[in-house]
Parts: structure tokens; C-alpha cells; sequence
């Protein structure tokens, strides 16, 4: 059953959400991989492990590469004026992130939906904002938060609703060992907080069916 929660990386504080975080130091993360292989009790040296540090060292950079990002600088040039007022969703948005606490993957879907203020954005970006905040040292509600907070900052926009939907492997490999437990959080931000309607009409837009999903 779906549990329900209401809503530095190297020389960084995972509060940073201007994208200016510095780019991860990969000869530091090798050392720290080879001395972290030792401490478990391996042999750095033998073959399967010659080339362990620095693969290790580019895929945490690579997953933590949300800290290099700017949203203004991603939204630039992708908000449209329009005259349009009802909801906007993007549901069903892959992500993956890193647990700051046991530095374990969790993952899962964003579904994202806002009520325009005379302005939209590109459907593209959306996916991008979640991947921004994803791609750091996280926790799932934070996480939540600050896509909300950020498209509602960046748009001016009427109303935000976000839910998070993910497994987290620091709960299925490790600790309680439940491997179908399903973290839900939430953030509801103007309209969606306020109007109980339109909050309801958000979550059941983001629970049907996909187009060219079979009934």
C-alpha cells in the first residue's frame, strides 16, 4: 500500500537551488572511492576493480549534475503570453535522484499540473525542472517543494500541484527491507491549495489513463 507523506554534494549545500554549485572534483571522488574500496575490505588494485574509482567518480557526477544548472537560464526564452486559464498537466514524468541520507537511488514519476496567469510554459521545461532538482543529493519532499515553489516563483501562476510517486532503495535493500512500498508526497500551492474542486480535479486528471494506454 502506497504510504502517504504530505508535503552537498562536494562542496556544496543541496539548498543551492540557483545552479551555481561548483563541477564535481573528480580526481577528489576517485581518491575517496579507492580509500572507501580499502575500508570495505577490497583490493583497488585487482582487475575487476582497476577502473571502479573513476567510473564511480563520473556517475556521481553525472546524477548529481542538478547543481551545475540554472533555471532562469533554462526557462529563458520558453514562457509564452497566452490567453488561456484552465489547468496545465504533465503527468507521468521518469525521475531518478540520490538519497542524502545512505546516498542510495530513489525513483519514481512527477506529475505536475498549473492554472496559467496569462502566460504558459514550454511543455518541455517541465520535465527539465524536475530533472534540475532531481539530479542532486535529495529527499523526496523537498524535492516536491522546490519544483512547486519554482514553477509557481517563475510563472506567476494561479495554482501549482505536484505529487511525487517513488520507490526508495534505502527501504527495499537495506533498513525495513519493504520492496513494494510507494512514498507519495505532495505540494499544492494557490488555487490547488485553496479550491478543494480544483485540487480534486487535479489528482483524478493525473490518475487516468494515459493516451494510448489499453483500457
Amino acid at each position: 500500500m502506497a504510504k502517504q507523506r504530505q508535503a552537498r554534494g562536494h562542496r556544496r549545500r543541496v539548498e543551492d537551488t540557483d545552479g551555481s554549485g561548483k563541477p564535481a572534483d573528480l580526481e577528489v571522488l576517485q581518491s575517496l572511492v579507492t580509500r572507501m574500496l580499502l575500508a570495505l575490505g577490497e583490493k583497488p588494485s585487482r582487475n575487476g576493480l582497476l577502473k571502479t574509482p573513476e567510473r564511480v567518480a563520473k556517475a556521481l557526477a553525472f546524477m548529481t549534475q542538478g547543481y551545475q544548472r540554472d533555471v532562469d537560464h533554462l526557462l529563458n526564452g520558453a514562457l509564452f503570453p497566452i490567453k488561456y486559464d484552465e489547468m496545465v498537466i504533465v503527468k507521468d514524468i521518469d525521475f531518478f535522484s540520490m538519497c542524502e541520507h545512505h546516498l542510495l537511488p530513489f525513483f519514481g514519476k512527477v506529475h505536475v499540473g498549473y492554472l496559467p496567469n496569462k502566460k504558459v510554459v514550454g511543455l518541455s521545461k517541465i520535465p527539465r525542472i524536475v530533472d534540475t532538482f532531481a539530479r542532486r543529493l535529495q529527499v523526496q519532499e523537498r524535492l516536491t517543494v522546490q519544483v512547486a515553489e519554482t514553477l509557481s516563483q517563475k510563472l506567476n501562476a494561479n495554482g501549482v500541484g505536484v505529487v511525487v510517486e517513488a520507490r526508495h532503495l534505502c527501504m527495499m535493500m537495506r533498513g525495513v527491507e519493504k520492496q513494494n512500498t510507494v512514498a507519495v508526497t505532495s505540494s499544492m500551492l494557490g488555487a490547488f491549495r485553496s479550491q478543494p474542486q480544483t485540487r480534486l480535479e487535479f489528482l483524478k486528471l493525473i490518475h487516468r489513463s494515459s493516451v494510448g494506454d489499453s483500457d
